[in-house]
């Protein structure tokens, strides 16, 4: 099936969803989070939100078509900067050496409050809007983290925050930050190490999920490199004497990363992919590849065991008689959190409320669980708000960075099947139909709904301020993890270098 059909298929299906759901969204909201709770200037912006989310769904849809690997989002990053530019934003386009990186600004003045913008979809991933598995041939990237409803909700939210100052002429200053790869090239670290974040007093994002929460909570800091080992090519059966397998340089490493396991904290995480091993069995392998992730809690406590890896890396290539070289990928802290900054998203969050599927949704939701291999449904969860709790995740994003030096908070929303795994094709599949789409607005009204909170109550960016310090230390100086190193724009590409 050619990809262009399978997207008018997608779009016809969830467009007749749409047209039921845009005329109840506003009533919805306010049924789950009880209109008397929401004040006048709140019920506004929930409106103005509802009233243009067919604008924004069809953003994110042209996102997720678009399927863009990390520093590739060209169009990605367009279509939002234009869209920003039509909402009456400034923006400035191709920052600290990276052509997809954007930030857009609308008002002036104090307080200014950042919120983030992904857009880079996942390699090896692609997959209709459709319950079962079905892969969009020529298609080689989808968006199995959600990042193409990430950068169109945090859109939304922006554009409404915008137009809720210029109506009341209020003092204070939006930004939405065009952010690329995320998946595993920190493009916001650059923009930290740059200084894009300086002069911001609070950042908000939101992520993709299965189900709808606004915790505080940590994640874990991430270093990776790319392994290289060079040798000698020779016929592995006539001269394989005067051969030097740099494949052997990568299976050697790997052996002692792997015997390194037992001994190294619990909570650390190594994890590697081969990228290059040969091209025939009968050819001594002169060049080899391996990608390597390694995670801990603490940064400091990372660095000990990076450097344990790379002397794994060295003692490989002695022992196999090859020459290795290391390129440092990306590299990101932990997440800091701020428990200020969280309380006042998951109460806005709760104001705004889950949503309830459709039939159709339903009977899609259904169909599509029956591959999780779960024997426990978990449907309902969309319509629910999980408590207020502390979450220390296993993962690991460049908003860390970004974290210990604004104050920041984030949340999650059902925009999939309450089941699914992220980086899976079911995520792909329900974030391409309504299913998505609704998970997006409940974050783009709950990112608007804290915006305006947080400008109307200065006090709260000031306490959530002090909470960082506190955190963090006084005394407390930024390194980024991958050093000084340029963006690597190519990350994503696979031919030997």
């Amino acid at each position: 099936m050619r990809k262009t059909d399978v997207t008018e298929g997608k779009k016809r299906q969830w467009s007749q969803l749409w047209r039921h759901w845009l005329l109840a969204t506003v009533v919805m909201t306010c049924t789950n989070s009880g209109a008397n709770a929401l004040s006048e200037a709140q019920l506004q912006l929930l409106a103005d939100l509802s009233a243009e989310q067919a604008q924004f769904a069809d953003i994110a849809m042209q996102i997720w078509d678009y399927a863009e690997v990390g520093y590739q989002e060209h169009q990605s990053s367009k279509l939002l900067q234009e869209t920003l530019k039509s909402a009456g934003f400034e923006v400035e386009a191709g920052l600290a050496g990276m052509p997809t990186a954007f930030v857009a600004s609308y008002g002036q003045g104090e307080p200014v409050i950042g919120i983030l913008a992904e857009f880079d979809a996942l390699p090896g991933l692609s997959q209709a809007a459709v319950p079962q598995r079905e892969i969009v041939e020529h298609q080689q990237a989808g968006h199995a983290c959600g990042h193409h409803l990430f950068g169109a909700g945090s859109t939304a939210a922006g554009i409404a925050v915008s137009r809720w100052l210029a109506k009341h002429e209020r003092s204070g200053t939006i930004r939405v930050y065009g952010t690329p790869a995320e998946e595993g090239g920190s493009g916001k670290v650059y923009l930290v190490r740059e200084g894009y974040f300086d002069d911001v007093d609070t950042v908000l994002h939101w992520h993709a999920s299965d189900r709808n929460a606004a915790n505080a909570g940590t994640t874990l800091a991430n270093k990776s490199a790319r392994v290289r080992f060079y040798g000698q090519s020779s016929h592995a059966a006539a001269a394989p004497e005067r051969g030097r397998s740099a494949l052997d340089g990568v299976e050697a490493m790997n052996y002692m990363v792997n015997l390194l396991r037992e001994h190294v904290p619990e909570s650390t995480r190594i994890h590697y992919v081969i990228t290059h091993g040969g091209l025939a069995p009968n050819v001594v392998p002169d060049f080899a590849e391996v990608y390597y992730y390694v995670r801990h809690p603490q940064a400091s406590e990372l660095a000990e065991i990076w450097a344990r890896v790379m002397s794994a890396a060295e003692a490989a290539a002695l022992g196999t008689s090859t020459e290795v070289r290391v390129e440092t990928m990306h590299g990101n802290h932990s997440m800091l959190p701020n428990e200020t900054l969280a309380k006042v998203m998951h109460r806005n969050l709760s104001l705004v409320g889950g949503y309830t599927m459709t039939s159709d949704e339903l009977l899609f939701a259904q169909e599509l669980e029956q591959s999780f291999g779960r024997k426990e449904s978990l449907l309902g969860l969309e319509s629910k708000i999980l408590p207020f709790g502390f979450d220390r995740g296993k993962g690991s994003t460049d908003v860390g960075d970004v974290s210990w030096m604004v104050p920041t908070a984030g949340l999650n929303t059902a925009t999939w099947v309450p089941g699914t795994s992220a980086h899976s094709w079911q995520a792909i599949a329900a974030g391409g139909m309504s299913i998505g789409i609704k998970g997006m607005m409940i974050a783009a009204k709950t990112l608007a709904l804290t915006t305006q909170t947080l400008m109307m109550n200065p006090d709260l960016t000031q306490q959530a301020e002090d909470e960082m310090i506190q955190r963090r230390g006084r005394d407390f100086v930024y390194r980024p993890l991958l050093g000084d190193r340029d963006p690597p724009l190519n990350y994503r590409n696979t031919q030997k270098p």
